[in-house]
């Protein structure tokens, strides 16, 4: 049995400081090739994600790594000591990226051959692709057969008037099968995931799914609270299917720096483990790798690797859910009046990925209450440089009750305020007064006073429209923060 990994490298861009190899500010190409390898040599993660989407693709990716570090690779073999997954565009939701899919499913059986020559067995290095914004068991199961069906399908076809079939004419289509990972990000889709994933497996033979719940975009699109709620509550449900239908269903949670994207830094990785102590794995992002020393991120990395995973914390469901509503709507009140001045402070938040085809007619635009806002860390971090961190909204909704079953049930509800409330700047005339208040109730925290300076520094730049500093201050913040959003 291939050992499921545990600590998967993203590129999620939320890192302040730029990797060594990095040949220009923003990372693509030939360096998130490099990175990969560094992923795997340096820092110890068993499992790099491949981002088909939003950018331009590189389907050549196995032959550069096996090539290039041909060393490293002999010793560590790709698809069984570490692995590369990719995350490939929902055609769905994609419409001008939807032929990617096709493409990147087309490449597998060329990466296949390309690792058979090189180690001389028949290990496929890919085998498995991550399918976000999943809301059906049938957009799960679209990949898995066309996979299945066309792309490995039609070596049986004949050419021609002849005997020849597409095998004979140019080799055999390998792996056989591949395995989908479905992400489910809104919250109709989260609650559901469980149900999706019982009628996915029912017509096939898998003893392992893995099963990935964003934590990022819940956040944004619902506040912190909600989020953290909403991965518990899918969580349960996905142990109790896989109890249920004896398939091993191994969660993946996506969670960054930020405590409003998940608070998984090198510094709070037994923290985050209480936390969800059910997922599998967890996704190592660009401010884990980059805005730390190597060392500390690299033991990080090994003490993901090493756990042992257990049975998910209870939650009362019921209880959760009519505190998700309430909250949630106490959140979008908050956000309403904000969406215009986080999309302009946005502008100035450095890109850090090559990214492409993201937004409006192009691809898909995050949405929240109706809201057209940036995506997750953009949106983190704008929020961050105006002295206003995102963690804090919607609060002033609670009551004492309320706070005592998040306390119940989120376990780090208070440390992840505490984290984020030290980044607040209440004299920066962005932040509400009673939601200061508020804060300043549930935690006593010192504030960073460089973070506060910098934040003074970006809103007086913003009211006076001098935007030629704003880039250099939203880094400068960033730097005391160790995320960029």
């Amino acid at each position: 049995m291939i050992r499921i990994p545990q600590c998967m490298s993203t590129q999620h861009p939320d890192n302040v400081n730029l990797p060594f190899f990095a040949e220009s500010p923003d990372l693509g190409g030939e360096d998130e090739v490099q990175e990969a390898y560094y992923a795997y040599s340096h820092l110890g993660c068993s499992e790099q994600m491949w981002d088909c989407e939003g950018k331009e693709v590189d389907n050549f990716v196995v032959r550069k790594l096996l090539t290039r570090y041909d060393t490293f690779f002999r010793e560590k073999k790709l698809g069984r000591d570490i692995f590369l997954t990719m995350r490939v565009p929902n055609p769905e939701v994609e419409t001008a990226e939807a032929k990617i899919l096709l493409e990147t499913l087309e490449s597998i059986p060329r990466s296949f051959d390309t690792a058979c020559l090189f180690y001389g067995d028949e290990c496929p290095p890919i085998f498995e692709v991550i399918l976000p914004m999943t809301a059906s068991h049938v957009a799960i199961d679209n990949i898995y057969r066309y996979y299945t069906d066309i792309v490995v399908g039609k070596q049986e076809r004949r050419l021609g008037e002849g005997n020849m079939t597409i095998a004979d004419w140019i080799g055999r289509f390998r792996p056989d099968r591949i395995n989908v990972i479905p992400l489910f990000e809104e919250m109709d889709h989260m609650l559901d995931a469980h149900n999706v994933v019982r009628r996915y497996l029912e017509d096939k033979d898998i003893a392992d799914q893995r099963v990935f719940l964003a934590r990022s975009d819940p956040a944004m699109n619902y506040g912190l609270v909600s989020a953290v709620l909403l991965n518990k509550i899918a969580l349960r449900h996905l142990w109790e299917v896989s109890e249920e239908t004896e398939t091993r269903i191994y969660p993946i949670i996506g969670v960054g720096s930020a405590p409003f994207r998940g608070g998984l830094s090198p510094l709070t990785v037994d923290r985050v483990i209480a936390e969800y102590p059910s997922v599998h794995t967890f996704t190592v992002q660009s401010a884990f790798k980059y805005d730390y020393p190597l060392e500390e991120a690299r033991n990080a990395v090994r003490r993901l690797e090493e756990r042992n995973p257990e049975k998910p914390r209870p939650v009362d469901e019921e209880a959760a859910l009519d505190l998700i509503e309430r909250y949630t709507l106490a959140y979008e009140r908050r956000l309403g009046p904000l969406a215009s001045l986080i999309n302009r402070v946005a502008r100035y938040v450095p890109e850090r990925r090559k990214r492409k085809l993201h937004i409006g007619l192009f691809g898909y635009a995050r949405s929240t209450g109706g809201i057209t806002l940036p995506r997750a860390i953009k949106f983190t971090a704008a929020l961050y440089s105006i002295g206003l961190p995102p963690e804090v909204l919607g609060l002033d909704a609670l009551d004492d009750a309320d706070l005592a079953f998040i306390r119940k049930t989120y376990v780090n509800f208070d440390e992840d305020l505490r984290a984020a409330s030290r980044f607040l700047n209440a004299e920066t005339g962005f932040v509400p007064p009673e939601l200061a208040a508020r804060v300043a109730d549930l935690v006593d925290v010192e504030p960073d006073e460089e973070h506060t300076r910098v934040t003074t520094a970006i809103a007086r730049a913003l009211r006076a429209n001098e935007t030629g500093t704003l880039t250099s201050l939203v880094l400068q913040a960033a730097h005391r923060r160790k995320f960029l959003g």
